[in-house]
């Protein structure tokens, strides 16, 4: 496989299991704020919609031809991470599969060493490769998040239903064994 389809390979795979997260899961379930900053699931794809449109679309000279309103100089601060009661799940996640389609025409269409400008970074010029690296080391950071909220809301843990890529262990070991990490920390207490 050649380092472009490596890479994209990398990003489509990510973007599967990020919408796996919110699999199964209530409406509210999918919008609460977990960590104290707010993180939460649906917020988190919507987060990465604004972040691919915006990378493979303008950047490129290729812009989303959607209006997305979080973009606005007027935007509510941090108003792509979290779902408004007028965003539904259904919309959200569409509009997240319709900027992937447009982000995959983008690197489709386009050679690693195609260079276009990130409007809101210092640096005269970047390639389509650092960005594609850029894009999936973003969003596999965000799945990482999604991860732990997911197990914190309802204990549902790895990297897909068809691969979970861990070990299938019953609740009395996943308690056994956080009460070893527990009583390792402790010694540092």
């Amino acid at each position: 496989m050649d380092p472009k389809d490596t890479l994209h390979t990398y990003l489509r795979s990510v973007r599967e299991a990020m919408l796996w997260k919110l699999e199964g899961l209530s409406e509210y379930d999918v919008r609460r704020p977990v960590t104290p900053t707010g993180t939460n699931l649906l917020g988190l794809v919507k987060h990465l919609a604004i972040v691919e449109a915006g990378y493979f679309g303008a950047t490129f000279g290729r812009p989303f031809p959607e209006h997305l309103p979080w973009w606005d100089d007027d935007a509510e601060p941090e108003a792509d991470l979290w779902a408004t009661v007028d965003e539904s799940r259904d919309e959200l996640v569409d509009l997240y599969r319709r900027v992937g389609a447009h982000s995959d025409a983008t690197i489709e269409a386009l050679d690693l060493d195609s260079v276009g400008k990130v409007p809101w970074w210092r640096e005269d010029e970047v390639t389509l490769h650092r960005i594609l690296v850029h894009v999936v080391a973003e969003t596999n950071r965000h799945a990482g998040h999604a991860d732990i909220v997911r197990e914190t809301i309802d204990g549902a843990v790895g990297l897909r239903a068809s691969n979970p890529n861990i070990e299938d262990r019953d609740g009395d070991w996943w308690t056994a064994h956080q009460t070893k990490v527990q009583q390792a920390a402790e010694a540092f207490r």
